[in-house]
């Protein structure tokens, strides 16, 4: 039975073509008209673990380039940098059209023991009694032009809950620092594609923090985003079928572009991964959202979209 865990671990099982060479499918995922950021970080990430023997990713960084085309294939070619005794890395690259869309560099450690401490996870409501990421874009039906309602309510594999959402088209100034809840029901898989499964759905809401101060999200029509970097630790064994807290924020904004960071907890308290992420912020002229014929800047990741 399909599930959208299991739909989504068919969309990151990118096939093998040569030695280090794979493909990975470009639709299906959050958006039909270009491929979400978090899924060529999964894909891409899933690639680098099919070279690596025995040990996990704890570390992964990576830039996006350009817009990635959902009709077609992306090919992920890994270099095996380096093989050492206790750390491996490996680089990717993203190509379609034969340009390079992406790269990322992953780092694998091999399980040891070490000492630990963490921050303690924020205080906040369970995800039980909040609004779903459904129940909460549908107050805005009447108000999304037809032509846009497709992709606006495009069902996706990760089950969010926002803590405090914020109206997307009259948005007050507001503290940086934001949270939801999310999960992939159904996620199954070892660690690795645990790993994968996380990744992909770390790019969410991210870039968003930086425009609570301004009053801004992505429906406003004065401002233009984009993820330009990604950067994500794993501290932890990761079980994302049970829902995790993100906890955001966002220390700076300026120059066009926003710094976000966020903590991911386990439904325990247990602080299983870590993000951080610039991206484009870049005031333009006011203009009325979804008019006719707007052409959006390219965005892999619909941060506005997912929550605010």
């Amino acid at each position: 039975m399909s599930t959208p865990g299991s739909d989504l671990i068919t969309l990151l099982d990118i096939e093998p073509l040569e030695v280090d060479l794979f493909r990975g499918q470009g639709s299906g995922g959050e958006t039909p008209t270009r491929i979400f950021g978090g899924q060529v970080i999964a894909q891409a990430l899933n690639a680098a673990c099919k070279t690596v023997e025995d040990r996990l990713c704890h570390s992964l960084h990576a830039y996006f380039m350009r817009p990635g085309d959902p009709s077609v294939p992306v090919i992920y070619e890994v270099d095996r940098a380096h093989d050492g005794g206790s750390f491996t890395t490996r680089r990717v690259v993203a190509i379609q059209h034969g340009k390079q869309i992406f790269n990322l560099a992953a780092s694998f450690h091999k399980a040891e023991p070490g000492l630990g401490h963490q921050h303690i996870m924020p205080k906040v409501a369970g995800p039980e009694g909040l609004q779903t990421r459904e129940e909460f874009r549908e107050q805005y039906r009447v108000r999304i032009p037809e032509k846009h309602r497709a992709d606006f309510f495009r069902k996706s594999p990760v089950e969010i809950r926002p803590v405090a959402p914020r109206d997307l088209f009259a948005p007050v100034p507001a503290d940086d620092k934001n949270a939801l809840w999310f999960r992939i029901p159904g996620a199954a898989g070892n660690q690795r594609m645990q790993r994968c499964l996380l990744a992909y759905a770390s790019d969410i809401s991210l870039l968003g923090s930086a425009l609570r101060p301004h009053a801004a999200t992505w429906f406003t029509g004065d401002v233009m985003t984009a993820s330009l970097d990604h950067a994500m630790w794993f501290h932890g064994p990761v079980n994302f079928a049970d829902w995790h807290l993100y906890s955001l924020d966002a220390p700076w904004t300026g120059g066009a572009r926003g710094f976000t960071r966020g903590l991911i907890y386990a439904a325990d308290g247990t602080l299983v991964a870590s993000t951080t992420q610039e991206g484009l912020v870049r005031p333009i002229a006011k203009r009325q959202p979804f008019a006719d014929g707007e052409e959006r800047a390219p965005s892999y990741s619909r941060t506005e979209n997912n929550s605010g």
